[in-house]
């Protein structure tokens, strides 16, 4: 049986979490709901808040005001995020959401 060695990448004082190198930009990510698959975007959108941690956010790009996505969060998630319209369409919807 052969032992692998693995080892963690030096700790970088901008890099997220995740040891991936990525700096952090300090701008919240933006997720663009146009691009994911319409049978798994609720959820899909539902993951991503769900890891966000107290304090951050993230920008959603949506195709229409989501209302009913809206409800699912606010149903499953009560108060714990503040939503602000950035941009009101017609053609795509940007909505700041900060995890608290």
């Amino acid at each position: 049986m052969e032992i692998i060695s693995i080892t963690q990448a030096p700790e970088n004082e901008n890099s997220h979490s995740c040891r991936c190198g990525e700096a952090s930009s300090g701008i919240y990510p933006e997720l663009d709901a146009t691009l994911i698959p319409h049978q798994i975007r609720h959820p899909a959108i539902l993951g991503a808040l769900e890891s966000l941690k107290a304090g951050e956010g993230m920008v959603l790009i949506a195709p229409h005001k989501p209302i009913p996505l809206l409800a699912q969060i606010e149903k499953k998630h009560p108060g714990v995020y503040s939503i602000t319209f950035l941009n009101e369409g017609p053609e795509k919807w940007h909505i700041e959401f900060i995890r608290s």
